[in-house]
């Protein structure tokens, strides 16, 4: 694998900074840097989402049929690598990276045709309904009911850590349509047309850092079509595979680790909370700074051949879940040198310093004020998209053949 820069990508590199310069205005900057969570404020997101698709740029990962980019693996990275150098705002992409693959690959003409032109446009927004009360990682032991009646399913039941369901206009769901056979057998992937539906009921759940990022979901006779269940029914554990494939290992890591390595180098260099001196000039951090440097870099490879093959069709497979491991596991080292660097300025809980427009004074430095919410709202990136101890059992069961 090539991994220098031709002339080819240089010039893309210069077209990609010259478009940021001139789309991203002061505002969506803030929204990126003052970002404490796994997305950015939602409208600003959806504003940076809609420029980006008039740009024809909303769909990195899409194959150009579908409104995509059709960009290589190293153009995608490029673009990836400039928006977080630019403090461009994550937008909540769980349409564009999860649910719109699965469509292109298990979905009717007549469903592709319905969500992919709205997802790549930001005017369809899904979030997530997977995990329930005692079914996370053990995802097949889900409960939440779907019962044929007509032309329609029929859904009781609850998912929880719904990320986004307050925000989005759409879920994609797993739901059990029978309890015969293995668990696993036993469940449908299905869509829900409207967060608005009879039944549906969204209830908060706030974070550790004071955000309202995620969510518990509540069915009572819920219907939505068997038109909008994606694939056959009671095959969607093999559609919710292949979607967790994508959401561990089908969006890159590091240019999101590079600029939170960034982050706490200036913190380190910048200050000197406990009065004893500068982190940066301390060698055992700095040791540490530098271990975290060549995770990130390690990562990295692994990261830029799995987007290669992502590009020649290839899916992520198993390495998906080292990325995820490993990603996830370099992300909290690095929020953990970031608290430490700040000292006693990461105490104070100050969530009103992440709202877009503020400008009153705040106890932490204007450069510390996302390090602790980063800290807490991370604590969950070794739990969520199944924790590392399955993605470990992944790798034993496909990888090594234990």
């Amino acid at each position: 694998m090539d991994l220098s820069l031709g002339p080819e990508d240089e010039a893309f590199r210069t077209e990609v900074r010259r478009f940021l310069d001139e789309n991203l205005s002061d505002d969506l900057r803030e929204a990126g840097r003052k970002t404490g969570g796994v997305f950015a404020e939602f409208s600003a997101g959806l504003r940076w989402h809609k420029v980006l698709a008039r740009r024809g740029w909303s769909a990195p990962t899409w194959p150009a049929e579908y409104g995509g980019t059709g960009w290589t693996a190293t153009q995608r990275y490029i673009f990836a690598r400039e928006c977080t150098a630019a403090d461009a705002p994550r937008v909540f992409s769980m349409g564009i990276r999860m649910v719109g693959p699965v469509i292109m690959k298990f979905g009717t003409p007549e469903q592709k045709a319905k969500y992919l032109p709205g997802i790549v446009s930001g005017d369809i927004t899904f979030c997530q309904g997977y995990s329930e009360p005692g079914s996370g990682s053990d995802l097949a032991s889900l409960r939440t009911r779907a019962v044929r009646d007509g032309d329609d399913y029929v859904i009781d039941g609850t998912k929880i850590w719904t990320t986004g369901a307050h925000v989005a206009n759409r879920m994609f769901c797993l739901v059990r349509t029978s309890t015969e056979g293995k668990p696993q057998d036993g469940i449908s992937f299905v869509l829900i047309d409207s967060m608005d539906r009879p039944g549906l009921t969204v209830k908060p759940i706030v974070t550790l850092a004071g955000d309202h990022e995620v969510n518990q979901v509540f069915f009572d006779k819920v219907r939505t079509p068997v038109a909008n269940r994606i694939g056959p029914e009671n095959a969607g554990w093999t559609v919710a595979k292949y979607l967790l494939e994508f959401e561990r290992g089908g969006d890159a890591y590091t240019p999101n680790l590079h600029a939170r390595l960034e982050d706490v180098r200036r913190i380190a260099r910048e200050e000197a909370a406990d009065g004893s001196g500068r982190l940066a000039d301390e060698p055992g951090f700095a040791r540490r700074l530098a271990e975290a440097d060549l995770a990130v870099q390690a990562l990295e490879m692994i990261e830029l051949q799995v987007l290669s093959d992502l590009s020649k069709g290839r899916n992520p497979g198993a390495v998906s879940s080292q990325m995820k491991i490993r990603g996830s596991e370099t992300l909290q080292a690095i929020d953990h040198l970031g608290v430490e660097a700040l000292a006693w300025y990461a105490a104070p809980f100050e969530p009103e310093a992440r709202l877009l427009g503020h400008n009153e004074p705040t106890v932490a430095p204007d450069w510390g004020i996302t390090a602790m919410p980063l800290y807490l709202n991370n604590r969950a990136a070794t739990i969520y998209a199944g924790s590392n101890e399955i993605q470990r059992n992944i790798i034993a069961k496909a990888v090594l053949g234990l």
